[in-house]
C-alpha cells in the first residue's frame, strides 16, 4: 500500500490506469502466493517470499508508468518489504495468544489477491478518525450535532479549544466543526473512511464477499490489533454497548458570591517556540542577550546566575505577553477587579500575571505575590536540581509589578526535586487553601497564575472531591491551553467552592511557523 496526491479530476484516469495494469498482467501472477510467517516482540504479519516479492514489485512499476502515461500523476513504485499485518504494537504479555493465533492461519490456501484504488480527503490525513455512537442536539452555538454512524475527524491540535469530556471535531457528513461529548464518540480505522475507486481480482473471481473464498491484498497495516484481541477471542464481548452518560456544560453568569478565584495559565513561552537551546542562540561571548525574531522579547532581567538560569526558568514570547495582556482586557471589560494575585515562582508565570495586570489596567496598583507552593509537579523538571528563579527583589527592579514584602506560604526550601504525585497534589491543595484562608474579608477575587497542571490541582479538592489517579490527571493537563482559564466560587459561608464559567471568553490562537524569505523567496 502507498500513497500518491491526485486531482478530483484525475482519479477515473487513475482506475483506469490500474484497470490496464492488471489486464497485462492477468494469468502472470502465480496463485496462490508463497507466505512466510514473522513474529516479534512488537510484530507479527504474512510476508511475500523474496522471489515473488519482486515480481509484484515489477507489477506495481507497470501501474506507476500507466498511471503517468494515461492520469499525469506520478505513483512511486513500492519497493517496501510486501507483507500482511496481522498484529502490531500489542502487550508484550499478549504475544503468546497473538502468535499462536498467527500460527494458525493456513498461509499456504488458495486465496484471492485484490489491487484496490481507494482516495481520503488529504486535509484530514492527520487527524484520528472517529465514529458517532449516538445522535446529539447541540445545545450551545459551538456544539456540533451528532449524527449516529457518522464519522468525526479529529485533529490534536485543534483540542486546545476543547474543555474537559469534550472534543473538538469536522463531521464527515455535514463537513462542519463544532465541540462534541466525547463519550459520543469511538475511535474507528481511518480506512473506513476511504471511498473506493475500483478493486481488481488477480483470479478474476467474484466479490469476495460470496465467493466464500479467503481474501488477500492490499491490507492496512494494523487491522488486527492488541485493542481487537478480546472480541478476536470472545464475539460475543461485543454484544451490547453502555448508553451515553449525561451531557452537561455549565450556563448563565455565576452568581454574586462573598469569594470567587480564579485560575490560569502561564503565556506562549520561548523554549517551546525556539527550541530547548534557544539560550546559546541568543546571548554573545559576553552575556549580552541579542533577539533574533520579532516574537523574541527586545529585552530579558538580568540575572545574577548568568544566562543559563534562563535553561529551566524560560521567559515567554512576545505573543505570550500579548496574550496575557488580551485576557486582563477582557477581564477589564466585564467589570472584574482583582483584589488579589499570586504567581508561581516561574518567570513566564510572573511575566505572565504582570501583563494581565496591564490589560486589566491595575499595574502598580495590584501587586503579585510569588508563592513558591504554586510551582508545577516538580517530577516534571529535567536534571538533579531545581530552577533558580529570580527573587522577588531583582524582578521588582525589572519592573515587574511584584510585592517584596509578601512572605510565602510554602518556601522554596520545602519543594522537593521528582516529588511524588501525592506530594504535589497535597501541596497545590495546602498553598491554595492558605491563600484563600489569607485572603477571605478582605477581598472578593483572587487570580492564581500558574501552570497548566494547576487549573486542576488548585480546584479539584476544594471543590470536595477527590484527587484524580496521575495517568488522567495528566490527560488533562494535556488539553490546557496557554492562557487557560478558569473560575470557582465559594458557596455562600460553607466553604466548599465550585466551578463556574469565567467572565471572559476562552483564547484561541493557531501555529504559525517560521518564515525565512531567503530560502521561500530567492530562487537560482
Amino acid at each position: 500500500m502507498y500513497f500518491t496526491q491526485c486531482a478530483d479530476a484525475k482519479v477515473e484516469a487513475l482506475s483506469d490506469s490500474l484497470q490496464t495494469t492488471m489486464a497485462k498482467w492477468k494469468g502472470h501472477i502465480p496463485m496462490p502466493l508463497p507466505l512466510e510467517l514473522y513474529t516479534s516482540s512488537t510484530f507479527i504479519g504474512l510476508f511475500v517470499e523474496e522471489q515473488m516479492a519482486e515480481v509484484l514489485k515489477s507489477f506495481a512499476a507497470d501501474f506507476a508508468t500507466e498511471a503517468t502515461s494515461k492520469a499525469d500523476v506520478h505513483v512511486e513504485p513500492h519497493k517496501k518489504q510486501l507483507h500482511v499485518t496481522l498484529a502490531y504494537h500489542f502487550q508484550a504479555s499478549h504475544l503468546p495468544v497473538l502468535e499462536k493465533l498467527a500460527k494458525n492461519v493456513d498461509a499456504s490456501a488458495g486465496c484471492d489477491w485484490l489491487a484496490v484504488l481507494l482516495s481520503r480527503d488529504i486535509r484530514f490525513a492527520n487527524h484520528e478518525t472517529l465514529q458517532v455512537l449516538y445522535p446529539y442536539v447541540p445545545q450551545n452555538d459551538d456544539e456540533l450535532e451528532l449524527v449516529q454512524g457518522d464519522f468525526i475527524f479529529m485533529s490534536p491540535v485543534e483540542q486546545t479549544t476543547a474543555s474537559e469530556g469534550w472534543l473538538y471535531g469536522t463531521s464527515l457528513g455535514s463537513g462542519l466543526s463544532g465541540l462534541l461529548p466525547e463519550n459520543y464518540v469511538s475511535r474507528a480505522d481511518e480506512s473506513d473512511t476511504w471511498v473506493v475507486h475500483g478493486s481488481h481480482s488477480f483470479l478474476n473471481c467474484a466479490s469476495p464477499s460470496t465467493s466464500g473464498s479467503t481474501v488477500g491484498g492490499l491490507l492496512f497495516d494494523g487491522q488486527l490489533n492488541d485493542s481487537l484481541l478480546d472480541s478476536f477471542m470472545d464475539p460475543s464481548s461485543l454484544s451490547g454497548l453502555c448508553p451515553p452518560m449525561q451531557v452537561s456544560r455549565p450556563s448563565g453568569q455565576p452568581s454574586l458570591s462573598k469569594m470567587r478565584m480564579f485560575v490560569c495559565r502561564h503565556g506562549e513561552r520561548m523554549d517551546v517556540v525556539f527550541g530547548k537551546h534557544w539560550v546559546t542562540q541568543c546571548f554573545d561571548s559576553k552575556g549580552r542577550y541579542i533577539r533574533s525574531n520579532l516574537n523574541m522579547p527586545s529585552s530579558l532581567p538580568a540575572r545574577s546566575g548568568g544566562q543559563r538560569d534562563y535553561d529551566k526558568d524560560c521567559p515567554i514570547t512576545v505573543f505570550g505577553s500579548t496574550q496575557a495582556r488580551l485576557v486582563g482586557e477582557a477581564l477589564l471589560e466585564s467589570s472584574t477587579t482583582l483584589d488579589f494575585v499570586y504567581c508561581s515562582p516561574s518567570l513566564r508565570c510572573v511575566q505572565t500575571a504582570h501583563n494581565i495586570l496591564q490589560g486589566l489596567q491595575q499595574e502598580g496598583k495590584t501587586k503579585i505575590r510569588v508563592e513558591p507552593g504554586l510551582f508545577e509537579w516538580t517530577k516534571w523538571v529535567s536534571g538533579t536540581c531545581l530552577p533558580t528563579w529570580i527573587p522577588p527583589a531583582e524582578l521588582a527592579a525589572a519592573n515587574l509589578s511584584v510585592d517584596t514584602t509578601y512572605r510565602p506560604h510554602i518556601p522554596i526550601s520545602k519543594l522537593a526535586v521528582s516529588e511524588s504525585y501525592d506530594t504535589y497534589i497535597s501541596r497545590s491543595f495546602q498553598a491554595t487553601r492558605e491563600i484563600l484562608t489569607e485572603c477571605k474579608s478582605l477581598g472578593n477575587t483572587v487570580l492564581i497564575v500558574a501552570h497548566a497542571s494547576s487549573l486542576e490541582a488548585c480546584t479539584r479538592q476544594i471543590q470536595g472531591l477527590t484527587p484524580q489517579n496521575s495517568k488522567d490527571f495528566v490527560q488533562v493537563v494535556r488539553k490546557i491551553p496557554y492562557l487557560g482559564f478558569c473560575a470557582c466560587e465559594e458557596m455562600g459561608d460553607t466553604g466548599v467552592w465550585q466551578l463556574v464559567d469565567p467572565p471572559i471568553l476562552p483564547l484561541t490562537h493557531g501555529p504559525n511557523h517560521s518564515f525565512n524569505w531567503r530560502e521561500m523567496l530567492m530562487h537560482d
